[in-house]
């Protein structure tokens, strides 16, 4: 058996939109995914999250879940529309579901890790300018104070933002999550003040005393081009600038890739987001890097490709539900590469997962295939830690099904199996199986010679 060290956290992860429902209790507002969600076309089969897994109602059985599974530690986000449900108004009383959540898995022993905006920008704020406004910046700093002074004492771990690329370039840019624009000028005006939003907020963390870990969720994709061809070479770096460097560089360096920044102003006509002063707060140091893999990209080079000049390629292993390649050995290629690059900054794995299409059979879900994706991600970050790297967790997304944005219900990603008609919980078989591993704090050697 391999075995991680003592104090390594395992959770799981989910994220408010996602699961909770009860879209209008509690005073909350209307969030941009309310609305993109109930405008049709722009979900899987008209889906969207009012009722979702219902856990506003049922988190009491949901944190027996994680209490039975063995998990140190849950990633959950708070919806900003509880708090700010309109312009000119701050509901505190929003924030009391989350008060009971937390103390009912202190209580319960697991630790919280809260993510502060998961991509449920109030839509009174959307219809002000959204993130392409440096206003917004201001508004959640103004969110973030409020969280940190109710809970602040509570909470031991607080992410900033989860995944800024998919909230500026598929909410701004590619229009396929929320608010659903296709400007790349306002996704890369979103992107900046984004990043700028974090900076503020972490140094308004440290202002404020406060005594926990805070940090920044980034969705890395490591890059390989499709050939050993100079200009796919070439390609693969242009895209992982745009993947990748574009929010790690600013974050942990002070600094936009100068090719990206240049490439950036000529498409959109000029990019003037960025005000002296900005980089040094984005940079403001963070205590830990979340970081979220799926799968790798492999790119070839295109001239006809006007952003980029790059084309997606498939890679050769097996692909999960999604149509994402299953590459673990990217997930080691990657915590390398950020230890390599940007130093010994502490790292914790806050989303990795698969859809599979899982069934219930004779009551149970046999979800061997998920099972095979997690074992091959946790030995390639065995490896990882094996070779003295400073990785400190590992959230599975995730605990269940759930809404899972442009592709509605249509997509499973939990260990745990959610009936969406009567809203049973059932565990599958990677449930069992990673309450084994967090239980042995191992995983069988196999498993680590086969991501090798």
């Amino acid at each position: 058996m391999r075995k991680f060290p003592e104090g390594f956290i395992w959770g799981t992860a989910t994220a408010s939109y996602q699961v909770e429902g009860a879209t209008r209790e509690g005073g909350r507002g209307r969030s941009i995914w309310d609305t993109f969600a109930h405008t049709p076309g722009k979900v899987a089969q008209g889906h969207h999250g009012d009722v979702a897994c219902d856990h506003y109602h049922r988190y009491l059985d949901d944190i027996q879940l994680m209490k039975d599974l063995g998990i140190s530690s849950y990633r959950f986000s708070i919806a900003w529309p509880r708090v700010m449900p309109e312009k000119g108004r701050v509901w505190v009383k929003g924030l009391d579901f989350y008060k009971r959540l937390i103390h009912a898995l202190l209580e319960a022993g697991i630790r919280p890790a809260v993510t502060i905006y998961h991509w449920d920008l109030p839509q009174w704020i959307e219809d002000d300018g959204g993130w392409n406004s440096r206003e917004t910046v201001s508004r959640f700093r103004e969110y973030s104070e409020i969280l940190f002074r109710e809970l602040g004492d509570l909470v031991p771990m607080w992410i900033t933002h989860n995944e800024p690329w998919c909230a500026s370039i598929l909410g701004y840019g590619l229009g396929a999550h929320a608010p659903g624009l296709c400007d790349w000028r306002r996704a890369y005006r979103a992107a900046h003040h984004l990043l700028l939003s974090h900076g503020h907020t972490v140094r308004l963390y440290r202002e404020l005393g406060l005594k926990g870990e805070i940090g920044i969720t980034l969705n890395l994709t490591p890059v390989y081009p499709a050939s050993s061809r100079p200009e796919d070479v070439a390609a693969a770096h242009r895209q992982d600038m745009f993947q990748n460097r574009w929010f790690l560089d600013p974050v942990l360096k002070g600094a936009y890739p100068e090719e990206l920044l240049r490439r950036v102003d000529a498409v959109v006509g000029g990019f003037d987001a960025v005000q002296p002063g900005d980089l040094e707060v984005i940079s403001a140091p963070i205590d830990f890097l979340g970081v979220n893999y799926y799968s790798r990209a492999v790119v070839a080079d295109d001239p006809a490709d006007p952003l980029l000049g790059v084309r997606h390629v498939p890679g050769e292993g097996p692909r999960t539900e999604m149509d994402w390649e299953v590459y673990p050995e990217g997930l080691y290629d990657l915590l390398s590469r950020l230890r390599r690059d940007y130093g010994d900054v502490p790292i914790y794995i806050t989303e990795n997962g698969a859809a599979y299409d899982d069934r219930v059979e004779g009551g149970s879900v046999h979800d061997t295939n998920r099972i095979e994706y997690l074992a091959l991600h946790f030995a390639a970050a065995h490896r990882f830690l094996e070779e003295g790297g400073n990785l400190r967790g590992y959230y599975v997304w995730s605990l269940m099904d759930n809404f899972e944005w442009a592709f509605g219900y249509t997509k499973r990603f939990g260990i745990v199996y959610v009936d969406y008609e009567t809203l049973a919980r059932i565990p599958k078989d990677s449930y069992f199986w990673y309450q084994q591993v967090i239980r042995d704090r191992a995983i069988a050697p196999e498993a680590t010679e086969l991501a090798r």
